[in-house]
Protein backbone atom coordinates (compact mmCIF):
# COMPACT_ATOMS: atom_id res chain seq x y z
CA UNK A 1 0.00 0.00 0.00
CA UNK A 2 1.06 3.55 -0.87
CA UNK A 3 0.43 4.64 3.00
CA UNK A 4 3.03 2.16 3.99
CA UNK A 5 5.17 4.04 2.00
CA UNK A 6 4.26 7.32 3.70
CA UNK A 7 5.36 5.64 7.26
CA UNK A 8 1.75 4.05 8.08
CA UNK A 9 1.28 0.73 8.11
CA UNK A 10 -2.13 -0.32 8.89
CA UNK A 11 -2.24 -3.72 8.86
CA UNK A 12 0.64 -4.11 11.73
CA UNK A 13 -1.11 -1.22 13.75
CA UNK A 14 -4.58 -3.02 13.50
CA UNK A 15 -2.78 -6.18 14.60
CA UNK A 16 -1.22 -3.86 17.69
CA UNK A 17 -4.50 -2.69 18.47
CA UNK A 18 -6.25 -5.56 18.10
CA UNK A 19 -3.91 -7.25 21.15
CA UNK A 20 -4.40 -4.33 23.42
CA UNK A 21 -7.98 -4.69 22.94
CA UNK A 22 -7.78 -8.02 23.85
CA UNK A 23 -5.45 -7.15 26.94
CA UNK A 24 -8.52 -4.68 27.58
CA UNK A 25 -11.08 -7.41 28.06
CA UNK A 26 -8.60 -9.94 30.10
CA UNK A 27 -9.15 -7.25 33.00
CA UNK A 28 -12.71 -6.38 32.87
CA UNK A 29 -13.20 -8.37 36.45
CA UNK A 30 -10.30 -7.29 37.96
CA UNK A 31 -12.20 -4.71 40.30
CA UNK A 32 -15.01 -5.27 42.96
CA UNK A 33 -16.62 -2.45 41.74
CA UNK A 34 -16.64 -2.21 38.02
CA UNK A 35 -18.86 -3.87 35.58
CA UNK A 36 -18.42 -3.36 32.18
CA UNK A 37 -20.99 -3.48 29.42
CA UNK A 38 -19.86 -5.00 26.14
CA UNK A 39 -21.90 -4.43 23.02
CA UNK A 40 -18.66 -4.92 20.85
CA UNK A 41 -19.72 -8.03 19.45
CA UNK A 42 -16.16 -9.52 18.60
CA UNK A 43 -15.31 -6.11 16.66
CA UNK A 44 -12.42 -4.17 18.94
CA UNK A 45 -13.48 -0.95 18.66
CA UNK A 46 -17.26 -1.37 19.58
CA UNK A 47 -18.74 0.41 21.67
CA UNK A 48 -19.05 -0.67 25.61
CA UNK A 49 -19.55 1.07 28.80
CA UNK A 50 -19.06 0.91 32.95
CA UNK A 51 -20.78 1.31 35.85
CA UNK A 52 -19.49 1.45 39.64
CA UNK A 53 -21.33 -0.40 41.97
CA UNK A 54 -20.71 -1.52 45.96
CA UNK A 55 -19.66 1.49 46.67
CA UNK A 56 -20.36 4.35 49.84
CA UNK A 57 -23.44 6.09 49.42
CA UNK A 58 -22.60 9.84 48.36
CA UNK A 59 -19.41 9.22 46.57
CA UNK A 60 -18.35 11.49 43.32
CA UNK A 61 -16.23 10.50 40.54
CA UNK A 62 -12.65 11.40 39.79
CA UNK A 63 -9.64 11.41 38.02
CA UNK A 64 -5.94 12.28 37.05
CA UNK A 65 -4.03 12.52 33.60
CA UNK A 66 -0.04 12.54 33.03
CA UNK A 67 2.48 10.74 31.21
CA UNK A 68 5.84 8.99 31.71
CA UNK A 69 7.71 12.06 29.70
CA UNK A 70 10.85 11.52 28.54
CA UNK A 71 11.80 8.83 30.52
CA UNK A 72 10.59 6.56 27.76
CA UNK A 73 14.21 7.21 25.81
CA UNK A 74 16.18 5.53 28.26
CA UNK A 75 13.44 2.69 28.86
CA UNK A 76 14.35 2.00 25.47
CA UNK A 77 17.91 2.08 25.70
CA UNK A 78 17.60 -0.31 28.54
CA UNK A 79 15.04 -2.33 27.07
CA UNK A 80 12.55 -2.20 29.53
CA UNK A 81 9.17 -1.69 27.82
CA UNK A 82 7.67 -4.52 29.93
CA UNK A 83 7.84 -2.42 33.46
CA UNK A 84 7.10 0.63 31.69
CA UNK A 85 3.36 0.74 33.04
CA UNK A 86 4.15 0.77 36.17
CA UNK A 87 5.68 4.57 35.79
CA UNK A 88 2.55 5.23 33.95
CA UNK A 89 0.04 4.36 36.49
CA UNK A 90 1.82 5.40 39.00
CA UNK A 91 1.94 8.96 37.42
CA UNK A 92 -1.76 9.02 36.70
CA UNK A 93 -3.26 6.56 39.76
CA UNK A 94 -0.88 8.66 42.34
CA UNK A 95 -3.13 12.04 41.50
CA UNK A 96 -6.62 9.94 42.64
CA UNK A 97 -5.09 8.30 45.83
CA UNK A 98 -2.82 11.47 47.37
CA UNK A 99 -6.56 12.95 48.24
CA UNK A 100 -7.89 9.60 49.82
CA UNK A 101 -9.61 7.98 46.53
CA UNK A 102 -9.68 4.66 45.03
CA UNK A 103 -8.63 4.23 41.07
CA UNK A 104 -11.15 1.53 39.00
CA UNK A 105 -10.90 2.62 35.47
CA UNK A 106 -7.73 3.31 33.24
CA UNK A 107 -7.17 4.38 29.80
CA UNK A 108 -4.23 4.41 27.99
CA UNK A 109 -2.52 6.44 24.66
CA UNK A 110 0.14 5.14 23.05
CA UNK A 111 2.06 7.52 20.39
CA UNK A 112 4.68 6.01 18.45
CA UNK A 113 6.82 6.70 15.03
CA UNK A 114 6.57 3.30 13.68
CA UNK A 115 5.35 0.38 14.61
CA UNK A 116 7.74 -1.32 12.82
CA UNK A 117 7.51 -4.65 10.28
CA UNK A 118 5.80 -7.31 11.54
CA UNK A 119 8.05 -9.39 14.28
CA UNK A 120 10.67 -6.79 13.90
CA UNK A 121 11.94 -5.65 17.79
CA UNK A 122 10.08 -2.95 17.52
CA UNK A 123 6.92 -4.46 17.00
CA UNK A 124 8.01 -7.20 19.74
CA UNK A 125 9.00 -4.10 22.08
CA UNK A 126 5.79 -2.15 21.82
CA UNK A 127 4.18 -5.32 22.70
CA UNK A 128 5.76 -5.47 25.57
CA UNK A 129 4.41 -2.28 26.83
CA UNK A 130 0.88 -3.49 26.47
CA UNK A 131 1.84 -6.80 27.97
CA UNK A 132 3.44 -4.91 31.23
CA UNK A 133 0.13 -2.63 31.35
CA UNK A 134 -1.77 -5.69 31.66
CA UNK A 135 -0.11 -6.91 34.27
CA UNK A 136 0.08 -4.00 36.54
CA UNK A 137 -3.80 -3.53 35.73
CA UNK A 138 -4.40 -7.17 37.20
CA UNK A 139 -1.62 -6.56 40.26
CA UNK A 140 -3.40 -3.21 41.25
CA UNK A 141 -6.99 -4.24 40.70
CA UNK A 142 -7.47 -1.58 37.72
CA UNK A 143 -9.89 -2.31 34.86
CA UNK A 144 -8.30 -1.53 31.15
CA UNK A 145 -11.45 0.19 29.27
CA UNK A 146 -10.34 1.55 26.39
CA UNK A 147 -7.06 3.11 24.57
CA UNK A 148 -5.62 4.82 21.70
CA UNK A 149 -2.39 3.86 19.53
CA UNK A 150 -1.25 6.51 16.68
CA UNK A 151 1.52 6.44 14.15
CA UNK A 152 2.83 9.28 14.02
CA UNK A 153 6.18 9.03 12.41
CA UNK A 154 8.71 12.19 12.27
CA UNK A 155 6.11 13.71 15.14
CA UNK A 156 7.50 11.37 17.69
CA UNK A 157 11.41 11.23 18.36
CA UNK A 158 14.28 10.07 20.77
CA UNK A 159 17.67 11.49 21.46
CA UNK A 160 19.20 8.40 19.87
CA UNK A 161 17.78 8.56 15.94
CA UNK A 162 18.32 5.30 15.59
CA UNK A 163 16.20 4.09 18.65
CA UNK A 164 14.43 0.79 18.59
CA UNK A 165 11.37 2.68 19.90
CA UNK A 166 10.50 6.23 19.76
CA UNK A 167 7.08 6.27 21.89
CA UNK A 168 5.15 9.04 24.09
CA UNK A 169 2.84 7.01 26.49
CA UNK A 170 0.10 9.18 28.31
CA UNK A 171 -3.50 8.16 30.02
CA UNK A 172 -5.56 9.01 32.55
CA UNK A 173 -6.84 7.01 35.46
CA UNK A 174 -10.60 6.68 36.73
CA UNK A 175 -11.56 6.93 39.62
CA UNK A 176 -14.02 7.50 43.09
CA UNK A 177 -13.70 9.65 46.13
CA UNK A 178 -16.26 10.38 49.19
CA UNK A 179 -16.66 13.13 51.67
CA UNK A 180 -15.86 11.43 54.50
CA UNK A 181 -12.68 9.60 52.89
CA UNK A 182 -11.08 12.67 50.90
CA UNK A 183 -7.93 13.81 52.02
CA UNK A 184 -6.95 17.35 51.47
CA UNK A 185 -4.54 18.21 54.27
CA UNK A 186 -6.62 20.58 56.24
CA UNK A 187 -6.24 18.19 59.68
CA UNK A 188 -2.22 18.63 59.82
CA UNK A 189 -1.37 20.46 62.62
CA UNK A 190 1.96 20.84 64.60
CA UNK A 191 3.86 18.17 66.25
CA UNK A 192 2.40 15.25 63.56
CA UNK A 193 4.45 12.65 62.60
CA UNK A 194 5.58 12.71 58.74
CA UNK A 195 6.22 8.92 56.98
CA UNK A 196 8.53 8.43 53.95
CA UNK A 197 7.24 5.45 51.47
CA UNK A 198 10.52 4.37 49.94
CA UNK A 199 11.33 4.90 46.43
CA UNK A 200 13.87 2.86 44.69
CA UNK A 201 14.58 4.98 41.66
CA UNK A 202 13.37 8.29 39.36
CA UNK A 203 9.75 7.45 38.95
CA UNK A 204 9.01 9.19 35.91
CA UNK A 205 10.37 13.01 37.16
CA UNK A 206 13.87 14.88 36.55
CA UNK A 207 14.66 12.69 33.43
CA UNK A 208 15.75 15.15 31.05
CA UNK A 209 18.07 16.25 34.13
CA UNK A 210 19.40 12.65 33.99
CA UNK A 211 19.98 12.58 30.80
CA UNK A 212 22.17 15.56 31.17
CA UNK A 213 24.04 13.98 33.60
CA UNK A 214 24.56 11.10 31.28
CA UNK A 215 26.13 13.13 28.24
CA UNK A 216 28.01 15.00 31.12
CA UNK A 217 29.44 11.50 32.13
CA UNK A 218 29.33 9.48 28.89
CA UNK A 219 29.49 11.67 26.17
CA UNK A 220 26.65 13.02 23.78
CA UNK A 221 26.02 9.60 22.56
CA UNK A 222 25.59 8.16 26.03
CA UNK A 223 23.41 5.56 24.76
CA UNK A 224 26.49 4.05 22.22
CA UNK A 225 28.98 3.92 25.38
CA UNK A 226 29.17 0.56 26.81
CA UNK A 227 30.37 2.02 30.13
CA UNK A 228 26.67 3.53 30.55
CA UNK A 229 25.48 0.50 30.33
CA UNK A 230 24.43 -0.26 34.14
CA UNK A 231 23.67 3.16 34.45
CA UNK A 232 21.23 3.09 32.45
CA UNK A 233 19.83 -0.04 33.41
CA UNK A 234 19.09 1.70 37.12
CA UNK A 235 17.98 5.10 35.75
CA UNK A 236 15.10 3.09 33.94
CA UNK A 237 13.96 1.13 37.07
CA UNK A 238 9.95 1.41 37.43
CA UNK A 239 8.03 2.93 39.55
CA UNK A 240 7.03 1.33 43.08
CA UNK A 241 3.07 1.41 43.20
CA UNK A 242 1.89 2.67 46.46
CA UNK A 243 -1.71 2.87 45.48
CA UNK A 244 -3.02 -0.16 46.66
CA UNK A 245 -1.73 -0.19 49.86
CA UNK A 246 -3.13 3.40 50.34
CA UNK A 247 -6.51 3.29 49.14
CA UNK A 248 -6.50 -0.20 51.70
CA UNK A 249 -4.80 1.99 54.46
CA UNK A 250 -8.32 4.47 53.75
CA UNK A 251 -10.60 1.55 53.91
CA UNK A 252 -11.76 1.59 50.65
CA UNK A 253 -11.59 -2.17 50.79
CA UNK A 254 -13.37 -2.52 54.01
CA UNK A 255 -11.00 -2.23 56.55
CA UNK A 256 -11.22 0.74 59.51
CA UNK A 257 -8.98 3.14 57.42
CA UNK A 258 -5.91 4.82 58.63
CA UNK A 259 -6.80 8.31 60.01
CA UNK A 260 -3.95 10.07 57.43
CA UNK A 261 -4.20 13.79 57.28
CA UNK A 262 -1.95 14.16 54.40
CA UNK A 263 -0.66 12.26 51.33
CA UNK A 264 2.22 14.04 49.00
CA UNK A 265 2.85 12.32 45.75
CA UNK A 266 6.56 13.12 45.32
CA UNK A 267 6.56 13.75 41.59
CA UNK A 268 7.73 17.20 39.29
CA UNK A 269 9.12 19.57 42.01
CA UNK A 270 10.06 17.30 44.33
CA UNK A 271 9.21 17.34 48.17
CA UNK A 272 10.09 20.88 48.69
CA UNK A 273 6.90 21.69 46.17
CA UNK A 274 5.02 18.77 46.73
CA UNK A 275 4.79 18.71 50.11
CA UNK A 276 5.96 22.09 51.62
CA UNK A 277 4.95 24.50 48.84
CA UNK A 278 1.56 23.03 47.85
CA UNK A 279 0.59 22.06 50.95
CA UNK A 280 2.31 23.30 53.83
CA UNK A 281 2.77 26.38 53.70
CA UNK A 282 -0.40 27.79 52.82
CA UNK A 283 -1.36 26.63 56.32
CA UNK A 284 1.10 28.63 57.88
CA UNK A 285 3.04 24.96 58.69
CA UNK A 286 6.53 23.75 57.85
CA UNK A 287 8.02 20.21 58.31
CA UNK A 288 11.73 19.24 60.36
CA UNK A 289 12.40 15.82 57.60
CA UNK A 290 16.25 14.95 59.97
CA UNK A 291 15.50 11.14 58.44
CA UNK A 292 14.57 10.79 55.01
CA UNK A 293 15.31 7.55 52.85
CA UNK A 294 18.89 7.76 51.06
CA UNK A 295 18.57 8.76 47.13
CA UNK A 296 19.27 5.36 45.18
CA UNK A 297 22.80 5.02 43.73
CA UNK A 298 22.20 6.19 40.33
CA UNK A 299 20.98 9.50 41.53
CA UNK A 300 23.31 9.98 43.84
CA UNK A 301 25.68 9.37 40.63
CA UNK A 302 24.01 11.52 38.37
CA UNK A 303 23.84 14.56 41.38
CA UNK A 304 27.54 13.79 41.14
CA UNK A 305 27.87 14.19 36.90
CA UNK A 306 25.58 16.95 37.05
CA UNK A 307 27.13 18.82 39.65
CA UNK A 308 23.74 19.79 41.26
CA UNK A 309 23.78 21.38 44.18
CA UNK A 310 21.47 18.78 46.97
CA UNK A 311 19.22 21.61 47.61
CA UNK A 312 18.49 21.66 43.66
CA UNK A 313 18.05 18.07 44.07
CA UNK A 314 15.08 17.56 46.58
CA UNK A 315 13.62 20.44 44.28
CA UNK A 316 14.13 18.09 40.72
CA UNK A 317 13.84 14.59 42.15
CA UNK A 318 12.32 12.62 44.70
CA UNK A 319 15.59 12.09 46.75
CA UNK A 320 14.27 8.56 47.76
CA UNK A 321 10.72 8.73 48.78
CA UNK A 322 7.94 8.48 46.14
CA UNK A 323 4.90 9.25 48.68
CA UNK A 324 5.43 11.22 51.81
CA UNK A 325 2.40 10.59 54.76
CA UNK A 326 1.14 12.88 57.48
CA UNK A 327 -0.50 11.32 60.48
CA UNK A 328 -1.35 11.75 64.00
CA UNK A 329 1.18 9.60 66.36
CA UNK A 330 -1.45 7.41 67.42
CA UNK A 331 -1.97 6.03 63.98
CA UNK A 332 1.36 5.65 63.01
CA UNK A 333 2.49 2.10 64.40
CA UNK A 334 -0.88 0.40 62.71
CA UNK A 335 -0.29 2.35 58.95
CA UNK A 336 3.36 1.11 59.39
CA UNK A 337 2.62 -2.21 59.91
CA UNK A 338 0.02 -2.28 56.97
CA UNK A 339 2.39 -1.23 54.84
CA UNK A 340 4.93 -4.37 55.29
CA UNK A 341 2.33 -6.89 53.67
CA UNK A 342 2.19 -5.01 50.32
CA UNK A 343 6.08 -5.10 50.07
CA UNK A 344 6.28 -1.12 50.79
CA UNK A 345 9.39 0.55 53.33
CA UNK A 346 8.31 2.80 55.43
CA UNK A 347 9.51 5.07 57.83
CA UNK A 348 9.32 8.24 60.17
CA UNK A 349 11.22 11.00 58.57
CA UNK A 350 10.52 14.04 60.29
CA UNK A 351 7.65 16.31 62.15
CA UNK A 352 5.51 19.29 61.28
CA UNK A 353 5.96 22.52 62.56
CA UNK A 354 4.61 25.88 63.30
CA UNK A 355 7.25 27.31 61.33
CA UNK A 356 6.46 27.96 57.61
CA UNK A 357 9.97 26.26 56.87
CA UNK A 358 11.22 23.19 55.06
CA UNK A 359 14.14 21.63 56.44
CA UNK A 360 16.15 19.11 55.34
CA UNK A 361 18.67 16.89 56.17
CA UNK A 362 20.02 15.85 53.36
CA UNK A 363 21.07 12.68 52.45
CA UNK A 364 23.25 13.41 49.15
CA UNK A 365 26.25 13.87 48.43
CA UNK A 366 27.09 17.68 50.65
CA UNK A 367 24.72 15.76 53.32
CA UNK A 368 24.27 19.66 54.71
CA UNK A 369 21.16 20.87 56.61
CA UNK A 370 18.94 22.59 53.82
CA UNK A 371 16.28 25.26 54.49
CA UNK A 372 13.39 26.01 51.79
CA UNK A 373 10.84 28.96 52.18
CA UNK A 374 7.52 29.30 51.00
Amino acid sequence: MLYAQDGVNISVGDEFSKHAAIICKTTWGSSLFVTIHDYTRGNFRGPRGFTFHDLPEGYFHTGGADGIGTKVVIITEAMSHYTAARDLVAMTCGDITRYGGLPLIFINVLDVATFGNRGSQTQLSLSQVMNGLYSVAVQQRLVLFAGETAELGICVGSENPDAVTKFNWAGFALGVNHPNQIITGERVKTGDIVVALREQGFRSNGMSAVRAAFRMQFGEQWWKNPDAKNAIQAAAQPSILYDLFLATANGWYGDTPVNVSLIAHITGGGIVDKLFRDCLAPMGLGAHLDDLWYPPKIMQQCAQWREMPDAECYEVWNGGQGVVVVLQPDHLKRFLALAKPFGIQAKVCGTITANPTLIIQSKFLDRNILEYGA
